[in-house]
């Protein structure tokens, strides 16, 4: 059990970096965009740069894990974290918020990374159960998404009618991102008195380079799948509530439809945990994927409520599982030294799409045909993806 509330508290490090610094920015979207006369395209812009940060903050990170450890950096990730979801109330002119979506999407990629090093490292104490810690530290994130589906609209309501009354939601997340970081500080401390943490494999940049032994190729249709994958994912958890709020939702209903998404991810570590195990190619990829676009085509195609619901207890309790998948093909395909290069290469392409997919679906929803066709398009991009990924075989050696 001791391990057990480990995995928990650390699970707050997925909560700040995606739950909260990602994804709760979905639901800012709406009274920021109606606020400063934003086109779809710059809204989406916010998440396109918040992306394209979290990539630099990936890239960097081998090199913060040799300097300071895992416990150093996630503490300092989350700190800097909080800051910067606090600065995005202090500003209403776009530059400044878009250089704090990139900031904070550096400080999410380091408490990601070296939150998932530490749950991993939990993993080895007790391998029996080391899919359900890993697990639990996962769906941290569904627990971020849950805060913010009841935070940022308690936020909005208690600001009234002063002036940019969303900087006050972003100060709320500002505040459960540092309140977080304080219960991060023992799991962190704690690993760092381990001496056996320093014996585990680095991962480091040369992993990624032409002399790991690690081949692109072999694996393409998997890493376009994926690739793909960050393409429509984003979308679809950048504009949705945006779409629902053009569709006559009330307040009510989008914070019930986003809490339920949050418990969604929590519960999917278990759900596809046989799948994982089971698939050897790009199956389970492909799988995901599909149902992914299916998740995200719903709401586009009706505002009927009960297929609404039906499409955010889908995507949420699938979209963190891609993730997963992934790291499953890795295992179950390469020797174990190439495992940080599978997963490196993994990790680049998710980024490289995701950073493209909120721009794309902002501009094309500023044309005819609104969010709706412009999550049509993510769900098309979700179902290429799962072509690709379903001609991945299983690697002979």
């Amino acid at each position: 059990m001791a391990l057990v509330w480990t995995a928990l508290a650390l699970s707050l490090g997925a909560a700040v970096s995606l739950g909260i610094t990602r994804f709760a920015y979905g639901l800012l979207l709406p009274p920021m965009r109606a606020d400063l006369g934003w086109s779809y395209t710059l809204a989406g812009a916010m998440n396109t740069v918040n992306a394209l940060g979290y990539l630099c903050g990936a890239l960097v990170t081998p090199r913060l894990l040799r300097g300071v450890g895992p416990g150093p950096l996630l503490l300092w990730g989350a700190l800097l974290a909080s800051v910067f979801m606090g600065l995005g109330g202090f500003s209403s002119q776009a530059a400044p918020l878009l250089v704090q979506r990139g900031l904070a999407g550096v400080a999410s990629a380091w408490v990601f990374i070296a939150g998932g090093l530490l749950a991993a490292r939990l993993a080895v104490l007790q391998p029996g159960r080391g899919g359900l810690l890993i697990g639990l530290y996962y769906g941290g994130t569904g627990l971020g998404i849950v805060v913010s589906a009841l935070l940022v609209p308690a936020a909005l309501a208690a600001a009234g009618n002063a002036p940019h009354a969303w900087a006050w939601a972003w100060w709320a997340l500002s505040g459960v991102c540092l309140a977080a970081t304080v219960v991060l500080r023992r799991p962190a401390r704690s690993f760092q008195k381990q001496e056996h943490i320093k014996t585990h494999p680095r991962w480091d940049g040369a992993h990624l380079n032409g002399n790991s032994g690690f081949q692109w190729r072999r694996l393409g249709f998997a890493l376009a799948g994926y690739s793909l994958f960050g393409v429509g994912y984003i979308g679809y958890m950048t504009f949705v509530i945006a779409l629902l709020r053009e569709q006559g939702a009330s307040g009510g209903a989008v914070t019930l439809f986003y809490a339920l998404l949050g418990l969604a991810v929590i519960a999917s570590s278990r759900i596809w945990a046989g799948l994982l195990d089971r698939a050897r190619g790009g199956q389970a990829l492909a799988m995901l994927n599909a149902l992914l676009g299916l998740a995200t085509i719903a709401p586009a195609l009706t505002s009927a409520w009960p297929v609404v619901l039906a499409s955010g207890l889908l995507f949420g309790g699938v979209f963190l599982s891609v993730v997963a998948s992934t790291t499953a093909l890795v295992r179950h395909n390469l020797p174990q030294a190439l495992w940080p290069a599978g997963i490196s290469a993994f990790t680049v392409v998710f980024a490289a799409g995701q950073i493209v997919g909120p721009t794309i679906v902002g501009w094309i929803a500023d044309g005819p045909g609104g969010l709706a066709r412009g999550l049509v398009f993510s769900a098309c991009a979700l179902w290429l993806g799962a072509m690709f990924a379903s001609r991945q075989k299983p690697l002979s050696g």
